[in-house]
């Protein structure tokens, strides 16, 4: 009996041990993982001209303060020190380089965004809107989703429009649907989100009918059966026969939208056929790269 409670508290040690081991080594790596900084800007910009702050600028602020990351982590003294340059209104590239290190750091495009807003409430509404100039173009490669949709918007002038419920069970993708007229002629702004394109289909009439695109914004792909696809950009021009089996929508890596104009013609419909396949599409993508 007195053997096995010494079995077992040994083991409970040893297990002990092993976790503490296992902490130590996780916050001895995090603590290594945090890349040291060097900084040369002061005697690059300054020389001679300024030797003793070119040498606290390199080697004490950057060379030992912003290197003590067992006090406080690189990420937190981005924040700290974005906070100190927007309050006192310094925007210009001491800022932009240190919010560079901000988003190298880990700072995201959401953080810095929330960020920014609460400084300016405490440091000056004009203090923030600059340093949110300065900040998009940081991060600017960082839109994707809804903000990349708004990004779209702002290169067209007619609107993007609602999500295109009503033929999406004809798309592979995401599409939106803008009415731009239904007089005379019916326009719409068809917005494609990249590498959204909707299935073949043909556009029936015993006279006339057809259909015509015309590029509004971004880049995109027409193909008729059995042609080589043409790329449609702002201003392209597609006239598409009626009774032409035919497919359309955005290049893998933009947004594109189209003005589709619907030709007037006898016994008109449209006919939907099977999808554009992932294989069909990723190897005209690869034949026009």
């Amino acid at each position: 009996m007195v053997k096995t409670i010494l079995s077992v508290f040994t083991l409970k040690t040893s297990m002990n041990k092993i976790l503490l081991i296992s902490v130590f080594s996780i916050l001895t790596l995090n603590i290594m993982a945090q890349e040291k900084i060097i900084q040369t800007a002061g005697r690059t910009q300054l020389g001679e001209f300024a030797s003793k702050f070119a040498e606290l600028n390199d080697d004490v602020l950057f060379g030992e303060i912003w290197n003590r990351t067992d006090k406080l982590g690189l990420r937190d003294r981005s924040l700290v020190t974005i906070t100190s340059l927007i309050s006192m209104g310094i925007t210009d590239n001491s800022l932009v380089y240190h919010l560079q290190s901000a988003k190298k750091n880990g700072i995201t495009r959401t953080e810095i965004a929330e960020i920014i807003t609460h400084i300016g409430f405490y440091a000056g509404w004009p203090k923030a809107w600059a340093a949110f100039n300065l900040a998009k173009g940081v991060w600017s490669e960082d839109i994707v989703g809804e903000d990349a949709k708004t990004a779209f918007q702002r290169e067209m002038i007619f609107p993007i429009g609602e999500p295109n419920t009503a033929y999406a069970q004809y798309f592979i993708g995401n599409s939106y649907l803008a009415p731009v007229s239904r007089e005379q002629v019916n326009i719409s702004n068809v917005t494609f989100e990249p590498r959204c394109r909707n299935n073949w289909h043909i556009h029936r009439a015993t006279k006339g009918g057809g259909q015509m695109l015309i590029g509004v914004a971004g880049r995109g792909w027409y193909q008729e059966e059995g042609k080589p696809v043409v790329e449609i950009l702002p201003g392209t021009v597609i006239h598409i026969p009626a009774n032409v089996k035919h497919w359309h929508g955005a290049a893998a890596d933009s947004w594109f939208a189209h003005l589709a104009f619907e030709v007037s013609g006898e016994n008109t419909s449209n006919e939907w056929l099977e999808p554009v396949t992932d294989d069909e599409y990723n190897k005209l993508e690869q034949t026009k790269r």
